[in-house]
């Protein structure tokens, strides 16, 4: 992650913490998004994650084209760790109800036992370092990611068109629509855009295996990144009325403990956890990206088809809108 100046680090954190305050309106937990397809026959969460991503890809693009964007992500080879990861990635998800983006918004929420989801996550990848020393990913250049031109043009049609359909109705309308979840998702798309822009890419899941393996070099930032996007979910928790405290049982301590190792595991193995997959594998087309957060969503929903079976309890992804 870059350093920026000042200014540029303002801008982050405000980014950031709007980020975590949109997570609260948007539909970004593929547990739930998962769970809305089985139960409503609705896509309407996975639709408004792709576009999500696509408002992050088309963003690089237009600034690819411009020369602002410095080294990005390399992508992964794709094999059998990709499909076990993925897996685990999903099973996790699956035991603790809410993959990483949906603990935040859950903590955000007032539900205490979500913040053993990072503590898990932190011990996963300390487990897994001592166990096998993962090697470091490289980057490569940014200048043949993606096609320039025709992405670029099309992404300004389509950027106009949905600002112009936001724009309907005048301010009040305006207003309200800007929070609707699928707008909130997009904003969480955009906010993350301008914080890679300006600081490089990030996720905060990225800092906790960085700070498991003694890499994360000048962890400052990414740390105060961390909880910019905790105050703002905690923010936009009070605002939409949805801060409620929870005093958690020891069975989901050690559910969220137990699904956030799990993650850990699985997002070493792909590289890569929900948030990075969503926000940055998928916009810069890597294979490995697309395959995982496909297998992972595959596996949460054999998971809630067989507890459903069974006749087991169904940890079922928190409603955040």
């Amino acid at each position: 992650m870059d350093t920026p100046s000042l200014a540029a680090l303002a801008a982050v954190l405000a980014c950031v913490a709007l980020m975590g305050f949109a997570i609260q309106r948007g539909g970004t937990c593929t547990v739930a998004a998962v769970e809305e397809v089985l139960r409503q026959r609705s896509a309407r969460r996975l639709r408004a994650m792709g576009e999500a991503a696509l408002w992050v890809a088309g963003g690089l693009v237009l600034a690819q084209a411009a020369g602002w964007t410095g080294v990005m992500p390399a992508p992964h080879p794709v094999g059998a760790h990709t499909v076990l990861g993925a897996a685990l990635l999903g099973l996790g998800a699956w035991i603790n109800g809410a993959c990483v983006f949906g603990a935040i918004a859950r903590l955000g929420s007032g539900q205490w036992a979500q913040a053993a989801v990072p503590a898990g996550f932190y011990l996963g990848c300390l487990a897994a370092g001592l166990l096998a020393p993962q090697p470091v990913a490289t980057a490569s250049a940014p200048s043949n990611l993606l096609p320039q031109a025709p992405l670029a043009a099309g992404f300004v049609l389509f950027a106009a068109w949905r600002v112009a359909q936001g724009l309907r109705g005048g301010w009040p309308a305006v207003a309200a629509r800007v929070w609707a979840p699928h707008a909130a998702t997009a904003i969480i798309g955009v906010c993350f855009l301008l914080s890679w822009l300006l600081a490089g890419a990030w996720a905060y899941t990225d800092l906790l295996a960085a700070l498991a393996r003694r890499m994360a070099q000048h962890p400052a930032l990414p740390l105060a990144l961390l909880a910019a996007l905790l105050g703002g979910a905690l923010v936009g928790g009070w605002t939409a009325g949805r801060l409620k405290s929870q005093r958690p049982t020891p069975a989901q301590w050690l559910r969220s403990l137990a699904g956030g190792g799990l993650m850990a595991l699985g997002s070493l193995l792909i590289p890569g956890s929900n948030d990075g997959l969503v926000l940055v594998g998928l916009p810069l087309l890597h294979p490995h990206a697309w395959l995982a957060f496909g297998v992972m969503c595959a596996v949460i929903a054999a998971a809630m088809r067989l507890a459903q079976a069974l006749k087991a309890p169904v940890l079922r992804g928190e409603e955040l809108q």
